[in-house]
């Protein structure tokens, strides 16, 4: 589909419902609790608010951080916030989620543990993940990889280059 014929409404639309994004510093929103801050794509998306809190309970216990429902994001950890910032991003059940280094900021075991139970649940309701990272470990939880070097596609072994095409290095 060419959604850049499509109007901002639609593509908006398309964000809101079929697309999750997971920020390297989880980008929560600092007034809003943790349950406030995974609600809110529901929200957003016309979901009453009521059952946009259970939903958002749910993903937190999912991630192991239910206790800090009604905590905001400046008296958790950065494991704490990230493992929040996954829940809201997964709580629409995207069919895709944009990561960007979303184990960027964490150390190795939190990150380790985070981009599991990612993985688990993106697994369990489908959703592709298209995940950027630096760290070869962190892409080894890939069922696929591509790698970027200098602006191409390496296709490592095949001895092959391919440009990137639209232009975008």
């Amino acid at each position: 589909h060419r959604i850049d014929t499509w109007s901002e409404a639609a593509r908006s639309r398309l964000r809101r419902t079929e697309f999750g994004v997971l920020f390297q510093f989880g980008q929560l929103v600092a007034e809003l609790t943790a349950a406030e801050n995974v609600s809110l794509p529901l929200l957003l998306a016309g979901t009453g608010r009521r059952e946009a809190r259970v939903a958002a309970l749910t993903w937190l216990e999912r991630f192991g951080v239910a206790e800090l429902a009604d905590v905001r994001p400046g008296e958790m950890s950065g494991g704490q916030q990230q493992r929040c910032a996954t829940a809201r991003a997964l709580v629409t059940e995207p069919r895709v989620l944009f990561a960007d280094e979303p184990t960027g900021a964490l150390d190795t075991l939190t990150g380790e543990q985070v981009l599991t139970q990612l993985v688990r649940l993106a697994r369990e309701q489908h959703t592709s993940v298209l995940l950027v990272t630096h760290e070869p470990r962190i892409a080894a939880y890939a069922d696929r990889e591509i790698v970027l070097r200098d602006g191409l596609v390496d296709h490592t072994g095949l001895g092959l280059d391919v440009p990137l095409t639209g232009g975008a290095r």
